[in-house]
């Protein structure tokens, strides 16, 4: 798990920002990226291509390694690519139009996301979800991040985080030949040998999104 909770799994740095003990030298928003979680996120697709993040456990922000991944997929969907999950009902319009405007170009940042899908405060609701969605079922993923700019080219306000399809990030490269069953059991006693107190339910729930 990434930003602070470990849910009841497993994180590395198992407090938030309000509980970082006095003289433990992690500290959430300082900028610094030796020090705060929430550069590490970004440092992490920066300067590895074995890592990948985004909202995938919870609903929430988590870690995996490309190790892992592949066992993920196979739990999550099960074989299908993205116009076999459309075909049978599982993703929505707003879900099938972000993972376009994804895919027109290869990556997209946030921002330009919600240009492309023309989100208004009415329908930002539903954009969070389907984003979220996507990322839970690993069709897309973070991959970076990048600035709005203006007419001039001039970069300008707080980074957005930009994605990619899946595939894309991976280069197409996480086969594996192994069952959805197997992989379930992989994971859970991957998770069991990190946290031999993970409860059940939310191993079951952690595991499939």
């Amino acid at each position: 798990m990434g930003g602070g909770n470990a849910k009841g799994i497993y994180a590395i740095v198992d407090f938030d920002w309000k509980e970082a003990p006095e003289d433990c030298p992690i500290r959430w928003h300082t900028g610094d990226p030796e020090t705060d979680p929430w550069e590490w996120r970004m440092r992490v697709l920066e300067e590895r291509d074995d890592i990948a993040y985004g909202k995938v456990f919870f609903g929430a922000s988590g870690y995996i390694t490309r190790e892992w991944y592949p066992y993920f997929l196979a739990v999550r969907r099960q074989g299908m690519v993205f116009d076999e999950w459309y075909d049978e009902g599982k993703i929505s319009q707003m879900e099938k139009a972000i993972y376009e405007a994804v895919c027109e170009n290869g990556h997209a940042a946030l921002h330009e996301l919600k240009a492309a899908c023309g989100i208004t405060k009415e329908t930002s609701g539903k954009f969070d979800r389907a984003l979220t969605n996507l990322q839970k079922n690993l069709f897309i993923t973070m991959c970076g991040r990048k600035q709005k700019t203006n007419k001039w080219g001039e970069g300008y306000g707080w980074n957005s985080t930009v994605f990619c399809t899946v595939e894309e990030f991976w280069g197409n490269d996480l086969e594996v030949d192994i069952s959805q069953e197997e992989a379930y059991e992989s994971i859970r006693k991957r998770i069991l040998e990190l946290n031999p107190e993970a409860e059940e339910k939310k191993i079951k729930k952690f595991i499939l999104g």
